[in-house]
């Protein structure tokens, strides 16, 4: 049976309720804009013990129309220095590619999508793939090139965003504080960096 705009609406309602009343560790996720339920945005904690550890990395979850029978979209609008992030932000992981063969056969059917995820068991792949990189078939060419051959020189580049990631947070929290609407309605483009 097909999901219907009205079936995904209330079930990204219920996942985002979910959330609401038992947080998950590593993250943070809410509606970009209450008027619609289908884009989230998502700030991802790095995970503890990892290059990433500290940052707050900031991302956009898009929903299509037919969720959960196809996978949202995940672009981080942080910066981010990864080989299966591409370089304008889309994550590459194989639980957002739609169901079925994969036509370059690097996956199985069985790591694609399937309706059974939700946006908790999204995020806690992206986490886990901040924590173990793939560069065998990776989104972004020169951060695997640098995971692979010149692993100080990407432990330098993934350091530098962190702490900008860190600064960035902080700045966005003051100038909350202050009651700055225009800042908290651009809180996830309001820093980006190049490396």
């Amino acid at each position: 049976m097909a999901a219907t705009a009205s079936q995904a609406s209330l079930l990204l309602q219920k996942q985002l309720k979910d959330l609401a009343k038992n947080p998950v560790d590593g993250f943070s996720a809410g509606l970009v804009d209450d008027s619609s339920v289908f884009e989230w945005q998502v700030t991802i904690i790095g995970p503890p013990d990892t290059l990433y550890d500290g940052g707050y990395f900031n991302a956009i979850m898009t929903f299509p129309q037919n969720y959960p029978n196809s996978p949202p979209t995940v672009r981080f609008t942080s910066e981010m220095w990864h080989p299966n992030v591409y370089p304008d932000g889309r994550v590459c992981i194989s639980i957002l590619h739609p169901p079925g063969d994969d036509p370059n056969g690097y996956e199985l059917a069985s790591e694609r999508w399937t309706p059974v995820h939700t946006v908790e068991s999204i995020v806690l792949s992206i986490i886990s793939m901040l924590s173990s990189p793939n560069d065998e078939s990776p989104a972004n060419i020169e951060a695997a090139k640098d995971w692979r051959e010149n692993r100080d020189d990407f432990k330098k580049k993934v350091r530098r965003i962190v702490r900008k990631s860190q600064e960035c947070s902080e700045r966005r929290r003051a100038l909350a504080t202050r009651g700055s609407n225009q800042v908290l309605q651009h809180r996830f483009t309001f820093c980006r960096y190049s490396i």
